[in-house]
């Protein structure tokens, strides 16, 4: 793996940094298994306080998605609640639009980027436990241009997809919501080695980093996966809710806080009087 430029490269990787990577996949492997989301919504910020810049962060989160991925998929698998045809579809569509995402990464500024952050983490929608997908030439072609969609906002942000593709599958194309994130989880695969392949290359991957938390979130999914076949769509649905509003209202704080930095000239300044 390539090394990030020193100039760039500010990650914390004392003991406390390394606890906190350890305490993110947790996280990540239980919300990937619960949801079917790849985890970047919790790595990027994370990896961006202890140090790295949002374009890093995300070339980084998209390396430990790939263990997340794999681990997820396999325990969704197990109770054959994945669709192979149409994750290869989707990945089709993916692995285009991962690429132009991985080069909109490397050019974008940075506050372009946070509020790209932000409008992805107001999507949501849970889909019913009861259907499957029905494949045809339509839905096929369907399937590749969500891939192209969700490609390109996984290269560009880091995440995996799955904010995307879940409803996407259960909206479109009638998937429950077991199938919808355990399919989502399986085209996110490739995509996400894919994209890395892209993103090392243009020297934006903190290896080591990213392998720690991709490696002990593989180790939590599963967990996350039993959770999600025990509880009722419902209840996922209101856990979803509240995660995607928390992360909603940190995002934009944040997102405001560095678009003042770069742009002070959009602050009001101190001391100067009001005329009405």
């Amino acid at each position: 793996m390539s090394e990030v430029s020193a100039e760039e490269n500010h990650v914390d990787e004392s003991p406390r940094g390394i606890a906190v990577m350890v305490v993110v996949g947790v996280l990540v492997g239980l919300l990937s298994g619960l949801f079917g989301i790849g985890g970047g919504t919790i790595i990027v910020p994370a990896l961006v306080w202890l140090g790295l810049t949002q374009r890093h962060a995300a070339a980084t989160s998209m390396l430990a998605i790939i263990p997340t991925s794999v681990s997820g998929v396999l325990s969704y698998a197990v109770n054959g609640n994945v669709d192979w045809i149409a994750a290869l579809l989707v990945f089709i569509g993916m692995f285009v639009g991962g690429q132009i995402g991985s080069l909109l990464l490397s050019r974008l500024s940075e506050v372009v980027l946070r509020w790209a952050f932000v409008i992805l983490s107001q999507l949501i929608f849970v889909p019913s436990r009861d259907s499957s997908i029905e494949l045809n030439l339509v839905t096929g072609l369907l399937m590749v241009v969500f891939g192209v969609i969700a490609g390109i906002l996984a290269g560009l942000l880091g995440v995996g997809g799955g904010a995307i593709l879940v409803p996407s599958l259960s909206i479109l194309f009638d998937a429950s919501d077991l199938i919808a994130r355990g399919t989502s989880l399986l085209a996110m695969f490739p995509n996400a080695v894919t994209t890395t392949v892209a993103n090392v290359r243009r020297r934006m991957v903190h290896a080591k980093v990213g392998l720690i938390i991709g490696i002990v979130a593989a180790l939590t999914a599963p967990l996350g996966t039993w959770i999600a076949e025990a509880m009722t769509p419902r209840t996922g649905e209101i856990l979803f809710a509240t995660y995607l509003t928390v992360l909603l209202i940190r995002s934009v704080w944040v997102a405001l806080k560095i678009t003042r930095k770069q742009h002070p000239w959009l602050s009001p300044q101190r001391g100067e009087s009001q005329e009405i």
